[in-house]
């Protein structure tokens, strides 16, 4: 015979079930319960549609679980800055052996020195240039490689090769495939956050952090401390009425999934709405940066108005740390914006002395204070920092002009923090620093070591699209062990 339910016996089991039901939420977030599989017998990972962003285990043990990508857009002229090479002084103003040549944008001028003189810094003496003084400091910390190639000279396509392992669109950004294979550690918050540039978006847009073929749910989200996630407060509507709204919203959502269990597009947009209801409370408290001290923004340089872009630049990278601090998985943060005759970003083809001064003022002090800020922290014992630029630059000024030109042949790129190796530089070019010639390492080794720093192996990591088992490194990529620790 069945009884009927009592109101208090009603409370009583409501209570205890949702209680039960909170505890389990927190041992899940603290990966205190056996979890399902996060990974198939090839590696590729296990992704429950309704909770896209669970924290997943790697395929090995990691180094480091978090990464910040400091992304300089235009083309950072390596020999301006961290590739040393003293026959190039030597030969200053002397046409290039061999004839003239022609590259990216016409024919070649003579030969030009760093406009920049070089030091040797901290007790490795590694030799930088005075352009980055701050950064210059932190050279006992950094793993170098010198020896970089990428596959294009033209911007786009070189932004996504460095992003998304490819020149073409419609790819997954680095942050992309790590979302999709790690989740994250914070439910919260986006697991993976892109900060672009405040003076504008880089060369090739939301490609940067797009998912590409990926499910939309792991494409990054662009954010900064100036415009924060645009569209997240409701406009109009109260408080109570909002969240009276989503309490309802999530009831007929989570009846209508009852429904059709085996819908995974359906399961994937509720947990979107779900996740951009609780960004509605998150996120203004972490963009808020009126409880930093006033040493922290002055250390940054967030608190310059002499220098309204270095200042806004010095903002997004203290947002940066609040997000690793955070649990964000990912942080892309931008420095430079789109093609502008070099004005905007680091694409110094005419006057590249001018500006190179007032890009530096705004990378410098705020990159620099960001690692330090970290390291202070504890953040760097398992997060990741990484610093890279689509290719290099050519050993002679262009004809005609005062600015170097495109050259994706040999480049430098640097990590710090999380399982690398500090004070090392690896691979070298050419004696004036246009050509890898030791350890010559493709951009795909690049983006496998920062996969395997993060226990991942950037030949297992795959996905299917259109028939083709798919991956960040496509058929190549070797990790740099050299950098390791």
């Amino acid at each position: 015979m069945n009884h009927p339910t009592h109101r208090r016996s009603f409370l009583s089991d409501s209570a205890t079930a949702l209680g039960s039901i909170a505890l389990l939420d927190l041992l899940a977030g603290d990966r205190l319960l056996a979890s399902e599989p996060s990974f198939d017998s090839n590696g590729t990972p296990v992704v429950d549609p309704a909770r896209p962003f669970v924290p997943r285990p790697s395929h090995f043990p990691a180094k480091a679980n978090k990464v910040v990508v400091i992304f300089c857009a235009g083309a950072v002229s390596q020999l301006e800055t961290w590739d040393y090479k003293p026959e190039l002084i030597k030969r200053d103003g002397k046409p290039l052996e061999g004839g003239l040549a022609v590259t990216f944008q016409g024919p070649a001028g003579d030969l030009a020195r760093p406009q920049y003189t070089f030091r040797q810094r901290g007790e490795t003496g590694k030799w930088v240039s005075d352009m980055l003084p701050h950064l210059a400091e932190l050279t006992d910390d950094i793993a170098f490689v010198h020896s970089l190639t990428s596959k294009s000279n033209t911007h786009g396509p070189a932004e996504n090769f460095l992003s998304t392992g490819t020149p073409l669109d419609g790819f997954p950004s680095l942050g992309s495939w790590v979302s999709y294979a790690l989740g994250s550690e914070n439910q919260n918050l986006p697991a993976y956050v892109a900060m672009p540039d405040p003076r504008g978006v880089p060369q090739n847009g939301s490609n940067n952090w797009g998912p590409g073929f990926l499910p939309a749910a792991f494409q990054g989200t662009p954010m900064s401390s100036k415009e924060p996630i645009r569209h997240l407060t409701a406009s109009g509507v109260s408080v109570e009425s909002d969240l009276a709204a989503r309490t309802l919203l999530q009831r007929v959502n989570e009846r209508h999934l009852q429904q059709h269990p085996d819908d995974g597009k359906l399961a994937a947009r509720i947990a979107s709405y779900q996740l951009a209801a609780r960004m509605q409370l998150s996120v203004p408290e972490i963009t808020d940066l009126s409880s930093e001290p006033a040493h922290v923004l002055k250390s940054y340089g967030a608190d310059d108005e002499s220098n309204p872009n270095r200042a806004a630049f010095a903002r997004n990278c203290i947002l940066a740390r609040r997000m690793i601090e955070s649990g964000v998985r990912f942080v892309q943060l931008f420095n430079g914006a789109y093609a502008s005759g070099g004005e905007l970003n680091w694409d110094g083809h005419s006057k590249l002395k001018e500006q190179y001064d007032k890009h530096a003022a705004i990378l410098d002090q705020p990159a620099a204070a960001l690692i330090k800020d970290m390291k202070a922290r504890g953040l760097l014992e398992d997060t990741l920092v990484v610093w890279c630029t689509e290719f290099g630059r050519m050993p002679f000024f262009q004809k005609g002009a005062k600015g170097r030109d495109h050259n994706p042949d040999g480049f430098t790129c640097w990590m710090t923090g999380a399982g690398v190796k500090p004070g090392v530089s690896h691979g070298s070019t050419d004696e004036l620093g246009q050509k890898a010639v030791e350890n010559i390492r493709p951009l795909y080794d690049f983006n496998a070591t920062i996969l395997h720093l993060l226990g991942l192996d950037h030949e297992r990591l795959t996905f299917v699209h259109n028939g083709i088992e798919r991956r960040l490194t496509n058929v190549e990529g070797h990790v740099i062990k050299e950098i390791l620790t």
